[in-house]
């Protein structure tokens, strides 16, 4: 009997393994890592998912660096002030002016250390700002207060809307993903030059993904262009970073990241659900 059990678990720990296994076939998307999610009490970055935000975040440690030897510096400059030349250990004060030699080296110092900060700053800020060709575009136009995508190579556009708390499992959300997840994400294939045309339809929004190190306003009239190469599969969440109203912190922005193969699966879905919706994003002038 208990022979018995033990096999009918087992056979059905199998059948259920096998109907997860078709799940994720079917959908494509099941099983991917949350990648781009906020981690409670963390005080850092996110994981950076594409080399412009790896960029931005070895700049920050720079800096952060840079300002660490200078106040270390400074105290240590303040504690023999305050040790040699108080009134007990120099009861006759010297009497100058200036000092030629500290003069020089306190202007010059700076001014060496921003330079350098500068020159590689710029490296990072050209590299964000100067678009590479497209693997995939995608028109993004913020509303108030949602986000409307289209892939014009493709044909079709969606709305994405904030998801409420009692349809996040049903998309394979967690409850504390709340604000962050959309019911219709973007999806992108891993390892290619993504540009997205950024644009508003009302008031001026900001269209930001941290773990990938991009945020561009969205203003009325205007496209403004963004990029990045995810370089990991997984969900990547960002929300509307401009203030655009009352309901401005229920934009959130979810990014998919997938394999090429899943991406075409997508795709092909995709085109059957939304090639018959109207286009979204109309832009009259980039000037």
């Amino acid at each position: 009997m208990r022979l018995t059990s033990i096999l009918s678990g087992f056979w059905a720990l199998v059948v259920a393994t096998l109907m997860t296994g078709v799940a994720v076939a079917q959908d494509g998307l099941a099983g991917l890592e949350t990648v781009g999610r906020p981690v409670s009490g963390g005080i850092s970055f996110q994981s950076p998912g594409t080399d412009l935000a790896r960029d931005q975040q070895a700049l920050e440690s720079m800096i952060n660096y840079i300002i660490g030897a200078i106040v270390l510096l400074v105290m240590v400059l303040l504690l023999i002030v305050i040790l040699r030349y108080n009134k007990r250990m120099n009861p006759t004060p010297s009497r100058f002016t200036h000092n030629t030699p500290v003069e020089i080296v306190w202007t010059l110092g700076p001014i060496l250390v921003l330079v350098f900060i500068g020159a590689y700053s710029l490296q990072v800020l050209f590299k964000q700002q100067e678009i590479p060709e497209a693997d995939l575009t995608i028109k993004v136009t913020g509303n108030q207060w949602y986000w409307s995508y289209e892939y014009p190579d493709q044909g079709f556009g969606f709305d994405s809307f904030l998801l409420a708390r009692d349809e996040l499992a049903a998309h394979g959300y967690n409850q504390d993903e709340y604000l962050l997840a959309a019911d219709n994400p973007v999806v992108v294939p891993v390892n290619k030059i993504v540009v997205m045309q950024v644009t508003g339809a009302d008031v001026i929004h900001s269209w930001a993904v941290p773990a990938f190190g991009v945020k561009q306003d969205a203003v009325p009239g205007r496209i403004a262009e963004l990029w990045f190469r995810a370089e990991k599969e997984g969900i990547y969440f960002g929300q509307c970073s401009e203030l655009c109203g009352k309901d401005h912190a229920f934009m959130p922005i979810t990014v998919k990241v997938v394999s090429q193969e899943a991406y075409d699966k997508w795709l092909q879905d995709a085109k059957a659900e939304f090639a018959g919706l109207p286009q979204t994003v109309t832009v009259a002038s980039n000037d």
